[in-house]
């Protein structure tokens, strides 16, 4: 299967979501999900109104559904200033979702680092992370959570510390490290570990991606380095 990453203006990688699943399905697999997202501008955070921004959710999920997709994941929303704020997007996340859903796909939300690196105080004067206040504000129904291992961990946090927090919110992980997947001399994940506890982070799906090459490596050969890592491990 493969994870989109290219949506505009009711288009795939710039042809038709039908022409789309069709070239996807002719190279031998199948259409899994997309990453696309849309952020709410200053207007919308303050006021907590946002129907233009759900219009064009509108055309985004009709995209998507007519190219056969089972899960739409937002790669990044507005880090909130407030928690004013905060709430505003996880409502509007909610909605996303009720939408998503009612489309017959699932939608989620992928991370990376800086989701653990800003916090905010509550009213009992207890910190709290933007992932953290996502995952407690978003209606588990509506919204899953598309884990980015690498960049989790960059962030410093554990992953299996997520999943035991959270049990059955992680449907899919992006599986990525700092170069090669599993590559011992430049690993900074500890995947062995994480796959233990597949079945408590709620794993239906894992991507593969890569961002990095090690010197003197094709492209094509680091990456099937990677899925071939993966492919030995068993998630438990």
């Amino acid at each position: 299967a493969v994870e989109a990453a290219c949506y505009g203006d009711g288009k795939l990688y710039g042809v038709e979501p039908e022409q789309f699943k069709a070239d996807i399905e002719a190279a031998g697999m199948e259409v899994l999900s997309s990453h696309v997202g849309h952020n709410l501008n200053d207007e919308e955070l303050q006021s907590g109104e946002f129907p233009e921004a759900l219009k064009w959710w509108e055309q985004c999920i009709d995209a998507h559904q007519r190219a056969g997709m089972k899960y739409i994941v937002n790669p990044g929303v507005n880090y909130p200033r407030t928690l004013a704020e905060a709430d505003v997007i996880c409502d509007y996340m909610n909605k996303v979702g009720e939408m998503v859903n009612a489309a017959g796909m699932k939608f989620g939300y992928h991370n990376h680092d800086n989701e653990f690196k800003f916090k905010y105080t509550q009213e009992d004067g207890s910190e709290i992370t933007w992932y953290d206040y996502m995952l407690a504000n978003t209606d588990p129904d509506k919204v899953f959570f598309q884990l980015d291992l690498y960049w989790a961990t960059k962030g410093g946090v554990n992953p299996v510390d997520l999943f035991k927090a959270n049990p059955g919110r992680f449907y899919m992980w992006h599986v990525k490290d700092e170069l090669e997947v599993g590559d011992p001399a430049t690993n900074c994940v500890d995947f062995p570990e994480i796959y233990k506890n597949a079945s408590l982070a709620g794993l239906k799906y894992q991507v593969v991606e890569q961002e990095g090459f090690s010197e003197g490596v094709a492209p094509y050969e680091s990456i099937k380095r990677s899925l071939d890592y993966v492919k030995t491990m068993r998630p438990e």
